[in-house]
């Protein structure tokens, strides 16, 4: 029989906000015609700054902490100067990793402005692919120095008298991956990069460095994280989930990233304990989604069109996010605007998609404390992928289960004093009535707010003709147990006395 227990005692770690950060890349639609497009013919956009409005105000309904910027794969061909100084004079670049043209009408300052008008702290990511030391201590000296010196003084030049202070900067991109520009084995990255924390640092003692780390459970990451966990602050995963087509292997597909996580913890404290380190690391989660890059090809805009099933999906990452508070502080959903994304714009508008319905409740009521909730739930037994997410799942007891349909994760919020429980049914075809079992020392008042998102079907989606899939509130008469329709989210908020 399936259910939730929940002790508001049993606490995990605070959930960081940032763990609910974006991500905007030269990337398809993502920046020209999506945050940017200064000649929209619908007077959407800012006449001044070329904002699309529309986007900002529905970015801010989800409160992002940190945009990242400018890749992703881009930015291992990008030259930074290309981006600032008189639009007229900046030079037109072939991008390499999208086969794409670069404008660089938009660029850091550009970046910094929405960053400042979104109420969202910036993270850049620098170019470790043709970008040299030289120009990446350029570029910090530009965002943040407030001496009598050659970037700084352009900075000024430009109309910015005052440094950006951009506290968050990442060491390169998916460096490991054969599609990026200026690949290295991951010894030679390490050793590079370690020369480039340690300038970055003598420049700007205040910065956060985030290392190029690959899916947390790779050899790439073992070796770095052991070279670079005395210069860095957070190692950075990337990992999307994909469906092929079936409801169960999409739903299914973040517990690649709950064990990635696992690992990850793992690695962090063995470079801690071989190097005698005592320091905070944590994990940047700084892309993930529902990707399928063949039904969405990244040459071509990646732009996704989702459905209800990847709103599950989406829901799923948020809950492994929540339950590993204590190791994940940032995470970035890519990306933003228009390529993979929760929102999908046209000159005339924009929809919110399927998936940023999910988002929007973690965001809005998703923080507080993690609590440790034990889930009784069948599990699903049948293909998944990455394949090894069953094979590892075969012999943990039920209630260890990565892919339980039942999906779970509960944050207590002191101030509100009220426990809020994200609840995935995972399955396609079958309801469950779920008791919700709380310790002695929660004693819960008689009515609960429901948020829910579900469709009849697992197709339904949205698009600029309506929505199939949204939130519904509701209040209900609390009697023990909720009725959790097959594949469905909801968050239940609690009270107590």
């Amino acid at each position: 029989m399936a259910s939730i227990h929940i002790d508001p005692a049993r606490v995990i770690a605070p959930v960081d906000p940032r763990i609910y950060s974006g991500f905007t890349e030269h990337m398809g639609r993502c920046i020209y015609g999506g945050i940017y497009e200064p000649e929209n013919p619908n007077g959407l956009s800012d006449p001044k700054t070329g904002w699309r409005l529309d986007v900002m105000d529905v970015l801010k309904e989800l409160k992002v902490p940190i945009v990242r910027y400018p890749g992703g794969n881009f930015v291992s061909s990008y030259r930074w100067q290309d981006g600032i100084g008189p639009k007229e004079l900046r030079p037109r670049r072939p991008e390499l990793a999208w086969l794409s043209e670069e404008s660089n009408q938009f660029g850091t300052d550009e970046f910094i402005a929405w960053c400042r008008a979104l109420g969202t702290e910036p993270y850049i990511c620098l170019n470790m692919g043709t970008g040299t030391l030289e120009d990446a201590l350029a570029w910090l000296e530009y965002c943040n120095s407030s001496a009598n010196t050659y970037y700084a003084n352009l900075r000024r030049k430009n109309g910015h008298e005052e440094p950006y202070k951009v506290k968050y900067w990442a060491l390169g991109n998916e460096v490991w991956g054969p599609w990026q520009v200026g690949q290295m084995e991951s010894q030679d990255y390490a050793k590079k990069a370690y020369q480039w924390a340690k300038a970055l640092k003598l420049l700007d003692p205040t910065i956060e460095l985030i290392s190029c780390g690959e899916t947390g459970f790779a050899d790439w990451d073992r070796v770095t994280l052991r070279k670079l966990a005395p210069v860095v602050d957070y190692h950075s995963i990337h990992i999307y989930t994909v469906s092929e087509g079936k409801h169960a292997v999409n739903a299914m597909g973040p517990a690649a990233a709950e064990k990635a996580l696992d690992i990850t913890k793992s690695l962090i404290d063995l470079a801690k304990i071989e190097g005698g380190l005592e320091k905070d690391i944590t994990v940047c989660f700084d892309e993930w989604n529902v990707w399928d890059p063949v039904r969405a090809p990244g040459e071509k805009g990646a732009e996704e069109h989702y459905d209800l099933s990847d709103a599950i999906a989406v829901a799923s990452w948020l809950n492994v996010f929540v339950r590993k508070a204590d190791i994940v502080k940032i995470a970035c959903i890519a990306q933003s605007v228009n390529v993979i994304s929760p929102i999908i714009t046209s000159p005339q508008g924009l929809f919110k998609q399927t998936t940023f319905y999910p988002l929007h409740l973690f965001t809005n009521l998703m923080r507080g404390l993690s609590l440790n909730v034990h889930v009784n739930s069948p599990s699903y037994d049948g293909p998944t992928v990455p394949t090894w997410i069953k094979q590892l799942d075969k012999y943990e007891p039920e209630s260890s289960k990565l892919t339980k349909f039942i999906d779970v994760s509960a944050v207590y919020v002191a101030d509100a004093k009220e426990v809020r429980v994200a609840v995935v049914n995972r399955h396609d075809t079958e309801d469950f009535t779920v008791p919700f079992v709380f310790a002695r020392n929660a004693d819960v008042e008689g009515q609960v707010k429901v948020y829910e998102v579900w469709g009849e079907q697992l197709g339904f989606s949205n698009g600029f003709d309506g929505e199939q899939v949204k939130t519904v509130e509701k209040t209900i008469n609390w009697e023990g147990k909720y009725l959790l329709k097959k594949h469905s989210f909801q968050v239940l908020v609690f009270k107590l006395k």
